[in-house]
């Protein structure tokens, strides 16, 4: 997790590409190619980018930039991304150094990574501050970021959505492959507002390199990763070649392929209760069930990515573009029906999803306005949910579009930022004997900016963010649907600052209001969803989901230390959510979305310690803790909120090996809403050693034995933790190379 060298060795810089030494006189060639891009690629509607671009590093720190530049060839160093003494930069939203980010914010590159690295974003990044995990199963994974899941977090590539039907079901899986990635960066709070009122609980930034942004010196760049785990009996390999052409343009290629079998699990399939009221049947067959262990039955998976990009590239100034194909068909766990007669699926669900993305920056001199950045992306999504039969019983169609364009100031004196626009369609079909929404179109408009000032030892930050949504739905007998149209302008803001309370350390606080348009699936929803084991309804007539927010953060790090602390607390106005009714429709509970007020707080500490050196290793003592209350007034708990969770880590560092030794203690959660299962507590085990075995060459060779004890673990923001628990003790050998 924190485990870092001493600050002088540990922290990370944003580099740009190149420098603006020849920049003039070729603009207007730039500019024509990205006129053309954008007039092929964003469609007659829009032509938007990613979030605020990156500010420039300041001229006098140039020299010492590039005098720390990591070697060509490093995964993880090539492109934006490099080191030098005294900061960690964050780029997602725009260039700041991480401990002026007013809100919780966490940063994955390099070993760690490399670690972490499972086949879903949600497992990916599960021990991250703040971080838990829908865990619907090993294939279907998304992130939950303080307490908040589905349509209150936005996972994007490189600042652009999934584009897919992930945020419609728990079981729907998200269509990035976290094996791309050459870095992810997670925004939890207010500062991942500029990417839309769907961000209201946060964002997971996947950026990976599918659009070139530098120039290999070589010629040809070559990476890999290679990955056996046994807990799955998984099998991962992953390639990327960039080619450099004319001296101006890359050409960039990648493919990926994993197959998994049944997830080996530490213990029982059904839960403690579960077993209990299985054993007590009178059907044998039911009876059975309490014995059924080691295995998770029908999780096997397997996934292929293929994608290429091209860019042009001169300077500051580049525009390109890539295509990609994601194919996935994943097992589905089996919620076994524990009453005599019923019936328990066993589903499979095959995702097909072909993308382009399309990104442009360049300079615009030295006027007010420095540079632009443009960023889309189109997908044509698709996915079959198969029974066991093999026959298709419910099919999503989904076509998205998305598109940024931003504008990033020049700093005067101290006074910088950026604006910008944003553009998101989406058109939702689902045909199918589990259909449980009419066919429906979001379109989203949005206009945002952040302005920061830099006063000395006071650095401020205001943002604000207009909305518009329009949401309609066709007309549906089946599911007695009427063709509806709503509309909702939502305006969100945050002003905030930090202090320095000396060399080292900074205070902040920040305030913000946050309005969010309700989703399609809450306003139109009206019929049976398996992945919920529900009958939803939806509520045409629900209002716009409205928070008051305040939050504090410290942050600091010195010679061999660092830590950060943040501590939040929201206040919804028309909170939406699923209240159990008690009526049953098609043999299954009735939830209807209704709104009411509710209250989320919390905290996050992190911190690391240099406690020794010894030869050549640092010895290094890190840690996480958080935890979440939410309640919705006059009803109760809200559902799904993770416990008190505390993960701490012992390790060794050296230039060429890491070796480390992890605990995590996960609290039981007994603060449940009506309809939920007590979930009890776990301490899981966690060790590795990382080599870098080739002298000058950042090719790694990790080792890692995870949940070591093989304990029964269950996340309590999983629907299906009754019935599919955690990974049991997993072997696992991944080699990154490069050359």
């Amino acid at each position: 997790m924190l485990a870092k060298a001493p600050a002088q060795q540990r922290v990370v810089v944003y580099r740009r590409i190149m420098r603006k030494a020849k920049r003039q006189g070729r603009f207007g060639l730039v500019k024509t190619v990205l006129l053309g891009s954008a007039a092929g690629l964003c469609f007659p509607f829009a032509a938007f980018a990613q979030a605020l671009p990156a500010q420039e590093a300041e001229a006098g720190a140039q020299a010492e930039v590039q005098a720390n530049q990591t070697p060509t060839g490093d995964p993880h160093g090539s492109h934006e991304f490099h080191e030098t003494e005294g900061r960690e930069i964050v780029i997602t939203g725009f260039r700041r150094e991480r401990r002026d980010v007013l809100s919780g914010t966490s940063v994955l590159t390099a070993e760690e990574l490399t670690r972490e690295l499972r086949p879903t974003i949600g497992e990916t990044l599960a021990r991250q501050p703040g971080v838990s995990a829908t865990s619907f199963g090993p294939n279907a994974s998304r992130p939950v970021l303080r307490g908040f899941q589905g349509e209150r977090v936005r996972v994007l590539t490189d600042g652009i959505g999934s584009l897919d039907a992930s945020n419609t079901s728990t079981d729907h899986a998200v269509a990035i492959n976290p094996l791309t990635a050459e870095r992810i960066e997670v925004l939890r709070g207010p500062s991942a507002l500029l990417f839309g009122s769907a961000a209201i609980g946060g964002v997971v930034n996947v950026i990976d390199a599918r659009i070139p942004r530098r120039i290999p010196q070589e010629p040809a760049h070559v990476e890999g990763i290679l990955t056996y785990g046994s807990a799955a009996d998984e099998r991962s390999a992953n390639a990327t070649i960039d080619v450099p052409l004319a001296g101006k343009f890359v050409l960039h290629f990648d493919g990926n392929y994993s197959k998994t079998d049944d997830l080996e699990i530490g213990g029982f399939v059904l839960s403690r209760p579960l077993r209990a009221e299985a054993a007590a049947s009178p059907d044998p067959e039911i009876r059975a069930l309490a014995d059924l262990k080691d295995r998770l039955p029908n999780t096997a998976a397997r996934t292929f990515d293929l994608a290429a990009g091209a860019a042009y590239i001169s300077g500051h100034n580049n525009v390109g573009l890539s295509v990609n194909r994601y194919d996935s068909l994943y097992g589905v766990p089996v919620r076994f029906a524990l009453e005599p007669g019923a019936e328990a699926e066993e589903t499979r669900i095959d995702i097909k999803q072909t993308r382009v993305d399309g990104r442009a920056e360049f300079d615009l001199g030295t006027g007010f306005v420095e540079s632009l950045r443009l960023r889309t992306g189109y997908a044509d999504y698709r996915h079959d949910e198969i029974e066991d039969t093999g026959e298709i019983g419910t099919t999503f169609f989904n076509d998205g579009y998305e598109g940024r364009l931003e504008f990033l100031q020049r700093n005067r004196g101290g006074w910088g930022g950026g604006f910008g626009a944003q553009y998101f369609q989406r058109s939702l079909d689902v045909i199918g004997e589990e259909k449980f929404l009419p066919r429906s179109k979001t379109r989203q408009f949005g206009l945002f900016t952040v302005q920061t000032f830099d006063l000395g030892k006071v650095r401020a930050e205001a943002g604000a963010r207009y909305e518009r949504t329009v949401a309609r739905a066709a007309p549906d007998v089946d599911i007695g649907n009427e063709a509806t149209r709503r509309s909702f302008n939502a305006y969100s803001g945050s002003l905030g600052a930090n202090y320095a309370l000396g060399e080292d350390v900074r205070f902040g606080l920040n305030a913000s209001h946050a309005q969010r348009a309700p989703s399609a699936e809450e306003l139109f929803a009206g019929g049976p969803h398996a992945g919920t084991q529900a009958f939803e309804v939806g509520d045409a007539d629900l209002a716009k989901e409205k928070s008051w927010g305040l939050e504090a953060t410290i942050n600091g790090s010195g010679e061999g230390y660092s830590f950060g602390a943040s501590a939040f607390h929201s206040w919804f106005d028309d909170y939406i959510y699923q209240q159990l009714t008690g009526a049953i429709e098609d043999d299954l509970p009735v939830f209807e979305n209704r709104q009411n007020d509710a209250r989320y707080f919390g905290v996050e500490l992190e911190g690391s310690l240099k406690l020794a050196q010894v030869g050549s290793f640092a010895i290094n003592l890190d840690g996480v803790a958080d935890y979440v209350r939410a309640t919705i007034e006059a009803v109760g708990p809200a559902p799904r909120i993770p416990p008190f969770r505390l993960l701490g880590g012992l390790e060794a560092q050296s230039d060429d090996v890491q070796a480390r030794l992890e605990v995590e203690r996960v609290s039981t959660q007994e603060r449940l809403a009506e309809f939920e299962t007590r979930t009890g507590g776990y301490t899981m085990v966690n060790a590795s050693v990382s080599l870098k075995p080739f002298e000058g060459n950042a090719s790694t060779i990790l080792l890692s034995a995870n949940n070591i004890f093989d304990v029964d673990a269950r996340r309590h923001a999983s629907f299906l933790k009754d019935f599919a628990p955690l990974a049991g003790r997993d072997l696992r050998i991944t080699a990154r190379i490069s050359f």
